[in-house]
């Protein structure tokens, strides 16, 4: 039974008065807390999925440490899985497996492969413009390690057509409220029991905000690297945060390398991806001596490591990739966001190869969640790229993160649902916390980069390749 809260009992309960519903920062001057029933840290797709798939009588607050449209999600190019039909079924279960070195929970592989239609039937009901065929039926495509294709997509931007259409449908919504520049610094927590967060706002006040849920929804570590296709404030803050408070974590070795982004020789922002889509369409990787050395439609790992070898031995910083194998209309219609953006960096893959280098893309460790996404504390909620249900295994198929992001949004949603209690009263020692301890933002984050990168090394495998 959804139990709602008494507003009248930890403070005030605020909602957007802004026509979009953004928070407004002066409305917060004077108060000394925020409540609300669920707090969801993070604006990428398994936030805002959640946060839809909730009651509208919750009052729910979205925070993001950089702007809404900054998450990974936003920046996913290739696609979406869908199980077609059930003779895809054992395929496309094995591809996942197979990609995943069999380290996967196959009971996670199950409920996100029979879960992607009804997910995908959401998605186009929030307006998602996947790629039609001639008769106006879904046009699959494939990339490495399928074995058929199963991949829904709109040109090579789908991560943005998909997470804009979601943030659309959540700005309509009014007990949604959606803060900007605004950094989780650390949880309340007391007896296995979590009571909110303790928040940074975007003019350097602190605050505590009260929740009844708080969900977990804070993507990756690639900020954490030299070479990333992630954005550079998505450090792993909610990692550190859950080893600070003895929150199970898993898999934490478990760091993807893509194969392929787009060489750059003095790289100051985040790499750029070149997805994996065109060679699941037919580019190929050659050497200095434009041989190739690799079947390209091997799974990432394999792939980079074949690349990562060459590279070494011929004492490059880069190998190449040929998109002329690829028909012109195709990667005009399909690819336009990576000819634009090879263009501007000084390449024309009408004509000529681009230089592309492995880079840190997907963590498949984080916050160990069960198959509802539920962390080892109560009433604290993982999805996305910051948990870790085992779907991926070692290494992730690719066209796998979204849906898995989305199947787990869903069942966190429904199983807060279920077992949602409201904060009757807030625990002494949290009500009087002494925010002052978060006063130095230069030293905490550096703090938690310390505690989740010293996690990551643990077994060495990552000391190349942190920045």
């Amino acid at each position: 039974m959804l139990k709602l809260v008494d507003d009248g009992i930890l403070g005030i309960l605020f909602l957007s008065d802004s026509p979009n519903g953004l928070f407004n920062q002066q409305s917060l001057k004077k108060k000394v807390c925020m409540k609300t029933n669920v707090l969801i840290v993070g604006s990428g797709c398994s936030g805002l999925y959640t946060a839809l798939n909730l009651p509208q009588e919750l009052q729910i607050t979205i925070i993001s440490k950089d702007t809404l449209e900054h998450s990974d999600s936003f920046l996913a190019q290739g696609g979406i899985c869908m199980l077609k039909d059930e003779s895809d079924y054992d395929s496309f279960f094995e591809d996942t497996l197979r990609a995943g070195h069999y380290k996967n929970d196959k009971v996670s592989v199950d409920l996100m492969i029979k879960s992607s239609p009804d997910v995908i039937k959401d998605l186009i009901g929030y307006g998602v413009d996947f790629q039609r065929d001639e008769n106006g039926n879904l046009a699959f495509t494939r990339e490495g390690a399928h074995s058929d294709k199963r991949i829904l997509f709109y040109q090579d931007t789908t991560g943005k057509e998909i997470t804009s259409r979601l943030l659309a449908a959540v700005k309509k919504r009014p007990n949604i409220t959606l803060m900007e520049h605004t950094c989780l610094l650390d949880i309340l927590e007391e007896d296995n029991r979590c009571y909110g967060g303790v928040v940074r706002l975007e003019n350097g006040d602190l605050q505590k905000i009260t929740a009844d849920v708080t969900v977990l929804a804070s993507g990756g570590v690639g900020g954490l690297y030299k070479n990333s296709t992630n954005f550079k404030h998505l450090t792993g803050d909610a990692l550190a945060i859950s080893l600070k408070h003895d929150i199970e974590l898993k898999d934490m070795s478990y760091v993807q390398i893509h194969p392929t982004t787009l060489y750059q020789e003095n790289p100051k922002e985040r790499s750029f991806l070149i997805s994996e889509s065109v060679r699941g369409e037919g580019a190929l990787l050659y050497d200095k001596n434009m041989n190739r050395f690799v079947d390209e439609l091997q799974p990432r790992d394999v792939v980079a490591q074949a690349i990562l070898k060459q590279m070494e031995k011929d004492g490059t910083d880069h190998v190449w990739e040929d998109l002329r194998t690829i028909p012109k209309k195709e990667l005009e219609e399909h690819f336009p966001n990576i000819l634009a953006h090879c263009r501007e960096a000084g390449y024309d893959p009408f004509t000529e190869c681009i230089p592309v280098v492995p880079a840190q893309h997907y963590f498949m460790g984080g916050i160990k969640v069960n198959h509802h996404s539920k962390t080892s504390l109560d009433f604290l909620y993982a999805v996305g790229e910051t948990a870790c249900n085992g779907v991926h295994g070692q290494n992730r198929l690719a066209s796998n993160s979204l849906l898995e992001s989305l199947v787990f949004a869903k069942r966190a949603a429904k199983d807060l649902v279920a077992k949602y209690e409201s904060v009757s009263v807030l625990p002494k020692t949290l009500a009087e916390l002494d925010l002052l301890d978060y006063q130095d933002d230069d030293i905490l984050a550096d703090d938690y980069k310390k505690i989740v990168v010293e996690k990551l090394t643990e077994n060495n495998q990552l000391e190349t390749v942190i920045g």
